[in-house]
């Protein structure tokens, strides 16, 4: 049976970070934990992350659990919206359920970042060991150096990408000419144009990367520069500013399955990728400048998984799906090599789908592969 959590966030969250007043006066994180035995606490928690979703229900904590630790699901204040995210919020959100957790007198900890949260726990692991942040990107946000970021144990990236600023820059359609329309395309950057087919010519590929770069780094300039304005215009007063961007699920990984070869199926997890690329709800779309700069700028976000992991000396294990369509085996790869130390470990889930969607037994595989792992290495 799984029991409700409430976690103090231990932060006065302001008003622009949260859109609930609700949720802003209750001040608490939710999470979801499922014991190995009811009533008692055992040696080891795993806690599993992400930015913005939902994880009450993840579908891992009873798998998980039926090994022997106890595993709790995480939200961080900003559930199921991240258009003002910061990712220096969330390392607080994070530090605040862990030193729970080690109040409850846990000896083990274990992060595990799914998904998305992959640079984040990254990035917490990182702060915890030595803080050296003292603001979000765009000025804002909190100083992590005076932070009390307990470290944990081990660190799980399952199913995840490198960070999620690395994720956007390679599915930012660069074919777009003007950000404030989504009609109006360059026809030999669109992906989706006749004249482009898969299997992608490698120097068209070339050329698309480094446009996708250029949009996110022109994005970026835009994001600082209506801070600047805001600013400016407000007498201090007003800090950030709503931002739209259009065109954001337009990775050719998606359609051309000779790029970074696995067993997936062409399609995203939106559905056809020439829709998801316009549909609202696939990431990135709705931001404000602070939250670009935080999670969706290559040049100026702190989730950069790989960076982060290069300073990190506890033991790390890479999970990833061989069916996943969002996260894939070259973004496993830039995790495990970015480990610095040999305490690390690479596990392929054959035939995974990114949250093992549909896939009951393969749930069961993960959990002992990653389970497993927890009680050779700690």
């Amino acid at each position: 049976m799984r029991e409700l959590m409430t976690v103090p966030m231990g932060t006065e969250t302001k008003a622009t970070e949260i859109y609930s007043g609700v949720a802003r006066m209750a001040g608490v994180l939710w999470c979801t934990r499922a014991r190995a035995t009811p009533g008692r606490t055992a040696s080891t928690a795993v806690l599993v992350v992400h930015p913005s979703s939902n994880f009450l229900g993840h579908y891992a904590l009873d798998a998980w659990a039926r090994r022997g630790v106890d595993a709790i699901a995480m939200t961080t204040r900003y559930i199921g919206n991240d258009s003002s995210l910061l990712l220096e919020n969330c390392v607080l959100d994070v530090a605040a359920v862990v030193a729970q957790l080690r109040r409850e007198g846990y000896e083990r900890v274990v992060l595990v970042g799914n998904s998305g949260g992959g640079g984040l726990v990254a990035l917490y692991q990182e702060q915890a060991t030595r803080a050296t942040i003292t603001a979000s990107p765009g000025g804002s946000g909190p100083d992590l150096t005076q932070a009390t970021l307990p470290p944990v144990d081990a660190l799980v990236t399952l199913m995840a990408h490198p960070g999620r600023a690395n994720l956007l820059v390679e599915m930012l359609d660069p074919s777009i000419v003007d950000e404030s329309s989504p009609f109006e395309h360059d026809a030999e950057l669109d992906m989706f144009d006749k004249c482009n087919e898969p299997p992608y010519d490698r120097e068209w590929l070339a050329r698309y990367r480094e446009a996708q770069r250029a949009r996110n780094e022109r994005l970026t300039d835009y994001a600082l520069d209506q801070i600047a304005r805001v600013r400016e215009l407000s007498d201090g007063r007003v800090n950030d500013i709503p931002m739209v961007v259009h065109a954001t699920c337009a990775d050719p990984r998606n359609v051309d399955l000779t790029i970074d070869p696995s067993d997936r199926e062409a399609g995203t997890l939106w559905g056809d990728a020439a829709v998801a690329n316009l549909i609202p709800t696939t990431l990135g779309h709705f931001t404000s400048a602070q939250s670009w700069l935080s999670q969706w700028s290559l040049r100026t976000s702190n989730g950069n998984g790989p960076q982060r992991l290069a300073r990190t000396d506890v033991p790390v294990h890479v999970i990833y799906g061989t069916a996943d369509q969002a996260c894939f085996p070259e973004h496993a790869r830039q995790l495990f090599d970015a480990v610095p130390h040999d305490r690390k470990k690479i596990s392929a889930i054959g035939g995974g789908k990114h949250y093992l969607n549909g896939q009951a037994e393969l749930t069961e595989t993960m959990a002992d592969v990653l389970v497993g792992w927890i009680e050779e290495t700690l």
